[in-house]
């Protein structure tokens, strides 16, 4: 028995036109799973979901502001018209900080990080739940949180408290939905090379700096996710639940 093989299986992957996402929906491809990605940009959409074809699976790719409410609902019953089903939901579509101070940080600024980051994690869960219930045969919630959920986040309190926030849902999700055979878990990635961290990793002082730190000594990349999205999504993960998996290069511990 092939425990990580995905046929037959639909995915969703928010954000999943580069990145993290990207690397998700790879993994998730290349085990036999049909994919579709959201994101806002139509044509990395487009570009992403011309990769994914071509390593041989069914890949769909849809416009869809997370923030948006309605937008998630049309985007997600969209996604089972062409998966067929949703096995499982990575909501992992976020943006990051400006680099505020705290204290000159508005009020509209704090708002717009909670709206993409939180609701539209409650949004996109939310309907997965529902489908995954309708289904009657369980299902795998995962999250993409951030290193910045367990450690300090100076100039980005803001998202630090969603990345902190969507651990706690996850958890309490896993705990209420167990019943339903749905599991829900979390990724906190470190230091990965993605549009949102592209200009502090073009700075040669903050390189020289972190990238010390991180006993790998090298930035992660999108492509260093596609295992453990395979494995949360897979039989391989029957009974893995509530847990948080750090992905950061040894980052953390050092």
């Amino acid at each position: 028995m092939n425990l990580f093989d995905l046929k037959g299986q639909g995915a969703v992957v928010t954000g999943g036109n580069s990145g993290i996402g990207l690397g998700y929906a790879r993994g998730l491809i290349s085990a036999g799973a049909k994919v579709c990605i959201w994101g806002t940009n139509e044509e990395k959409n487009e570009a992403a979901r011309e990769e994914l074809a071509s390593l041989g699976g069914e890949a769909f790719a849809l416009r869809c502001d997370v923030s948006d409410e309605e937008a998630v609902k049309g985007a997600f019953a969209r996604s089972v018209e062409l998966l067929g089903r949703v096995d499982s939901c990575f909501a992992n579509a976020g943006i990051g900080s400006r680099g505020t101070a705290f204290a000159a940080m508005t009020a509209e600024e704090w708002r717009q990080i909670f709206a993409v980051n939180m609701e539209g994690v409650f949004f996109t869960f939310r309907e997965s739940v529902q489908q995954m219930m309708r289904q009657g045969d369980g299902g795998s919630l995962v999250v993409t949180s951030s290193l910045s959920a367990v450690e300090g986040a100076p100039r980005a309190e803001h998202y630090a408290a969603t990345k902190a926030g969507v651990v706690a849902m996850i958890r309490a999700l896993a705990v209420e939905h167990a019943r339903h055979g749905i599991r829900a878990n979390a990724v906190l990635p470190g230091w990965i090379e993605t549009a949102m961290t592209e200009r502090v990793m073009s700075n040669d002082v903050f390189t020289d700096k972190v990238q010390k730190r991180i006993p790998m000594r090298r930035w992660g990349t999108g492509d260093d996710f596609a295992g453990i999205a395979v494995y949360l999504a897979s039989a391989a993960s029957s009974y893995h639940t509530a847990d948080t998996f750090l992905i950061d290069g040894g980052y953390a511990a050092f």
